[in-house]
């Protein structure tokens, strides 16, 4: 269910002095990715600025993109939270209102210990509702270790990992424990996404896949095709794109390039403050050598 190219949406705010959300132009966004043929999407991830969304704004975000896509892709919402009682709002809300399944980030700060971690995740499982987990220690300073994961994934409900550790050998082991499951290992890093494809991952969630989709998935089918070659020019011909979009913090730079690109992006809500004039003098410098 979730593999292939799934744009980690941008939250678009309007420019005034609440930044409200800009539900038309999350809309537009949207439709322009399904129309270029992109496998999913999710709404409320940390490239959507889950963390400065109240309750309502999150739960309007991911109503508002279901309503949008109309069925034609699935919907992974991102439900996390470092309180378990937080993470099964919003994880019930989403699949109250007809999510597909939800991307639930590894509590941050609490630091968990391995049975609450289980815990953690098997209670939002047994919501009954597709989980894919996901790991990012650089964001919530504790590393998912394969042997957790493995365990998670005899859960019936945890179907994946959204893996964003930038380990490779890691990548490779979750992979390896979890061949006789049925649960996907995502890239969570687009640059590791052709490695990690190679390994058998199923897809990307991405966030350069806002701006340019096609070329990633185009990389995404060469692979199931085989053709190591094709995927290998797209992968280094769109590596200046990867490394452009965490010059600063995600996703500061992707909302920036959105707003050069004519997309509706908006500021972004403190504590991340807009692009640098460096920053946005880079980001031209790359988005210029793109059609």
């Amino acid at each position: 269910m979730f593999e292939g190219v799934f744009p980690a949406l941008i939250t678009p705010f309007q420019r005034n002095s609440g930044k409200n959300l800009d539900l038309d132009g999350l809309r537009s966004n949207i439709a322009h990715l399904v129309a270029a043929g992109v496998h999913g999407v999710v709404p409320c991830g940390s490239t959507g600025e889950s963390a400065t969304l109240s309750f309502a704004e999150h739960e309007q975000v991911i109503e508002v993109t279901i309503d949008e896509v109309d069925g034609k892709v699935p919907i992974l919402a991102g439900t996390g939270s470092n309180n378990t009682s937080e993470a099964l709002r919003f994880t019930k809300a989403a699949k109250d209102v007809g999510a597909d399944g939800v991307l639930v980030i590894s509590p941050y700060y609490n630091k968990p210990n391995r049975s609450g971690l289980i815990k953690h995740y098997t209670a939002l499982a047994d919501c009954d509702i597709p989980v894919v987990v996901y790991n990012v220690p650089g964001r919530t300073g504790q590393n998912l270790t394969p042997d957790i994961i493995a365990e998670l994934a005899t859960h019936p409900n945890i179907v994946g990992v959204k893996e964003a550790s930038g380990d490779v050998n890691q990548i490779s082991t979750i992979i390896e424990l979890t061949r006789d499951e049925d649960f996907t290992v995502i890239s969570g890093d687009d640059n590791l996404t052709l490695p990690i494809l190679a390994l058998g991952g199923g897809g990307v969630i991405s966030v350069v896949a806002n701006l340019f989709p096609k070329p990633l998935i185009q990389l995404y089918d060469a692979v199931n095709k085989g053709d190591f070659e094709t995927a290998r020019d797209i992968h280094f011909n769109i590596s200046p794109l990867f490394r452009a979009m965490f010059i600063e913090s995600n996703p500061i730079p992707v909302k920036k390039a959105a707003e050069l690109l004519g997309m509706a992006a908006g500021p972004l809500r403190l504590p991340l403050d807009e692009a640098s004039e460096q920053t946005t003098a880079k980001l031209k410098e790359v988005l210029s050598k793109y059609d």
